[in-house]
């Protein structure tokens, strides 16, 4: 049964809600049968008034935060990944397990990129950092692309502490993913690399550009000067022919 607390969060959503927005993200969200996001429902709120809400509300338990990371509905659970965040950084190290642990038991419920995105890195990254990273290797060969996603994403807080290996080695183990969204994220970290450390991003990419998917390799290439993009491009465009 919903306490008063959980009763007046729902209502802090309703008043935030807007139908027409709620239109626009599922599309942006693609939550059309076969999507990847199928079935996806939304408020339609804007993602600062969901902060706002996660602010005012930042005291919850682990019980009732994990009562809006298995809802339904798109918003409440990225309410609840902003509340594990803020509960994560500050807690102790029990509490962060607690929340880590957690995170990993309902990584069906963080399903979609942006909701991937926002807390691999500050959940799963932040905690493995200093540990055994073999989760992230295991989420890496998970059949479900949003554990994948996970793996790739949460080596975003390594970048950060400049180191790259295991962004560089789960970068290769997702060369063959069939997914966009794969391609993209580890693009991405490839180029987060190479923003700190040219030289080891483009060794990545000697090895392997006639291997990498085009979109990976667009987005690894983002940072790099123009006519070196464009040399890649030709090249891999040379060697495929």
């Amino acid at each position: 049964m919903e306490n008063s607390r959980i009763r007046e969060i729902k209502e802090e959503f309703k008043k935030f809600s807007n139908q027409q927005r709620a239109k626009i993200l599922q599309r942006y969200f693609k939550t059309g049968k076969g999507e990847y996001g199928e079935g996806d429902i939304f408020l339609g709120l804007r993602v600062p008034d969901t902060r706002k809400i996660a602010k005012k509300y930042d005291n919850l338990s682990l019980e009732e935060v994990t009562g809006f990371l298995i809802s339904q509905i798109h918003e409440e659970r990225l309410f609840a990944l902003l509340l594990l965040i803020n509960l994560f950084q500050r807690g102790e190290e029990e509490d962060r397990k607690q929340v880590y642990d957690l995170y990993l038991k309902n990584t069906e419920y963080i399903n979609n990129w942006d909701l991937v995105d926002i807390s691999a890195g500050s959940i799963a990254g932040a905690y493995l950092y200093n540990r055994d990273k073999t989760p992230l290797y295991k989420l890496a060969k998970s059949e479900d692309l949003w554990e994948r996603r996970i793996a790739i994403m949460a080596t975003s807080f390594f970048i950060k502490m400049n180191e790259f290996e295991d962004t560089i080695r789960i970068a290769e183990m997702l060369l063959k993913d069939k997914e966009d969204l794969i391609h993209k994220a580890a693009g991405w970290m490839l180029r987060e690399i190479g923003k700190r450390d040219m030289a080891r991003e483009e060794n990545y990419l000697k090895r392997y550009y006639q291997e990498m998917p085009r979109t990976m390799l667009r987005y690894a290439l983002e940072k790099f000067p123009e006519e070196k993009q464009k040399s890649y491009l030709k090249k891999r465009k040379n060697d495929k022919s």
